[in-house]
């Protein structure tokens, strides 16, 4: 044991801790594995995905910033009853304001489970994992499969 500076208790020695795997990509359902992910940050025309299953998605940047899965965006929106990829609705009464178009100013890997994007808002806490992708595929095939879902 050493002592630490002016404290008087004592550190013990770290443990040597198991290792367990953050994510295990072999338990993903094959619908959210891509097989291919396009990032167009030249063009600014978005991303798009072919799903491991023959499934395409597209995802503008504008949608993808309204989708941000950080907690901050994500209590934002259930604050203000949005669904991810959702705009943001105006105060009532308010005047529109110029807001330049969301575009990342890059887009990097996370491990092989997700997307992140550094925005030109200045946001980057979003962390876009292929499940929440697919969940949220703004295609109208998705969309009329979680309409039915919540029909019930």
């Amino acid at each position: 044991m050493r002592e630490l500076r002016g404290v008087g208790r004592r550190e013990r020695p770290a443990r040597a801790r198991p290792i367990y795997p953050l994510c295990d990509t072999e338990l993903m359902a094959a619908s959210a594995d891509p097989k291919s992910v396009k990032v167009n940050l030249t063009t600014g025309t978005g991303v798009d995905i072919e799903w491991k299953d023959g499934h395409r998605s597209h995802y503008s940047f504008p949608f993808l910033r309204d989708a941000c899965p950080c907690a901050l965006c994500d209590e934002e929106r259930t604050k203000t009853k949005r669904e991810p990829g959702e705009p943001p609705k105006p105060a009532p009464g308010a005047l529109p304001m110029f807001k330049p178009a969301a575009k990342p100013t890059s887009a990097e890997g996370v491990g092989k489970y997700a997307i992140k994007f550094h925005w030109n808002d200045g946001h980057e806490l979003g962390i876009y994992s292929w499940q929440f992708l697919r969940d949220v595929c703004p295609c109208e095939e998705c969309k009329r499969a979680r309409a039915a879902v919540k029909a019930g």
